[in-house]
């Protein structure tokens, strides 16, 4: 259902998540910027025991390739790991699973090292001919594997497949070519031409290095694809399976209940602290909040804007803030008056009071943002021009125009769905409205 409004409005704020945990956390006066995280004070760092984490949403497979939910890949981060990741709070890439890599002088080869002495949790070595197989295995996917959504973040980065089905809507050519094991720690990837973003991609949790065995044993290419695209294994590599090298290795998931991982002894890096991990599916904002307050839980993410004044106010927990993530804006038809007139939206640009949307909706966890990057990803410009808030200078770029005041316009909003950077779009759209008038 969707809700028509006769306003002007642009909105381009980069907003806040949260997460909210039950764990021990120090009184670090971390900039407030972008995705927070409550959680109970404790003492030393935590050794031992269970964590028990809740997420809005179970995860709908465990297979970085043929998922792109945040409820998804957060598990998976914790199962699998991809040959490059970043460096903290950054987006700067550091060695993941391969150690090094370096380009040709037209940067369509790379080579990879891959890093010595790392096991999957089914007892297998990571080496370079795993990474190939995992490599060809995306590129080789076929049929409803095609789908844009299913296999989305290989095809925003890599683009097609080895064998084209003009059906899936997927595109033709792709960046990736081949992968070649030249030694058993030295993986080859060329590629039809030079990616300035090819590295950093690699990164995403989509090209995790799973257990080609597994892959391979428990048919995790098998299953349907709905009309959403979203992938149904037939296999149980991803329900029963999941098989990587992360610091935690699967037990057992029971659907709508809990996913539980155990430390896995064997991680090749600094091993987790705690021995068992579980993540819990509470698809209510209230409830994870009050599941977080009686020490049911322990953590849990995407904490509402409206709920950090009450666990600010809790001593016994803690908002912890990360990067900003989303980037919530409006958008315009240019194709219908009257904001097909560049005036119209640059009035809009200097009408709407963008900090005030900031510090009323966001508890100050926000920023007005500039551009639809937000600042700590790859990409983000410090020039873009800026428009500050004027609305004696947005009348009269209107008047200038040829306008007569008030010029309307025919907006829609959603309400029936909601995100934990904006809960409630109805009330966010009537403070943009009245903010406009």
């Amino acid at each position: 259902m969707r809700t028509k409004w006769h306003w002007l409005l642009l909105l381009l704020v980069v907003g806040v998540l949260a997460l909210a945990a039950g764990c021990g956390g120090d009184d670090d006066d971390d900039e407030a910027a972008g995705t927070t995280a409550a959680t109970t004070e404790g003492g030393d760092e935590a050794t031992g025991g269970t964590l028990v984490f809740a997420g809005a949403a179970d995860p709908v497979v465990l297979d970085g390739a043929l998922v792109s939910d945040g409820e998804s890949i957060r598990a998976i981060t914790q199962i699998f790991e991809t040959l490059v990741a970043l460096k903290p709070g950054t987006t700067e890439p550091v060695p993941g699973l391969a150690e090094s890599w370096e380009a040709n002088d037209d940067g369509t080869v790379w080579t990879f090292q891959i890093r010595e002495g790392v096991t999957f949790h089914d007892g297998e070595p990571l080496d370079a001919e795993a990474v190939c197989f995992n490599f060809d295995r995306w590129y080789n996917f076929s049929g409803p594997l095609q789908n844009p959504s299913a296999t989305y973040y290989w095809q925003v980065v890599f683009g097609g497949f080895a064998t084209y089905d003009k059906k899936s809507g997927a595109p033709e050519d792709s960046l990736y070519k081949s992968c070649e094991a030249t030694d058993p720690q030295t993986a080859v990837l060329t590629l039809t031409k030079p990616s300035a973003t090819f590295i950093p991609a690699l990164s995403q949790q989509a090209f995790s290095i799973a257990s080609p065995m597994a892959l391979k044993e428990f048919k995790a290419d098998k299953g349907t694809v709905d009309e959403d695209g979203v992938f149904s294994p037939s296999g149980t590599f991803g329900t029963e399976h999941p098989i990587g090298t992360g610091p935690f290795k699967f037990v057992s998931w029971t659907k709508n209940d809990r996913l539980v991982l155990e430390r896995y002894d064997d991680y090749w890096g600094d091993k987790a602290t705690i021995d068992e991990l579980i993540i819990r599916p509470i698809s209510d904002n209230a409830a994870r909040l009050q599941a977080l307050q009686t020490g049911e839980i322990q953590g849990y993410d995407l904490v509402e804007p409206q709920d950090i004044a009450t666990i600010e106010g809790d001593s016994s927990l803690q908002i912890i803030d990360r990067p900003a993530f989303n980037v919530a804006y409006v958008g315009f038809n240019i194709a219908l008056p009257p904001t097909d007139n560049v005036k119209v939206r640059e009035a809009i640009a200097h009408g709407l009071d963008r900090q005030a949307v900031v510090d009323n909706f966001y508890s100050g966890r926000a920023e007005v943002a500039t551009q639809f990057m937000p600042p700590e990803v790859l990409g983000y410009a410090d020039d873009v021009p800026t428009y500050e808030f004027d609305p004696e200078k947005a009348k009269q770029i209107l008047t200038d125009a040829g306008y007569t005041l008030p010029v309307a316009l025919e907006f829609w909003y959603p309400t029936d769905v909601s995100r934990p950077y904006m809960p409630d779009p109805k009330r966010n759209f009537e403070a943009f409205a009245a903010s406009l008038n």
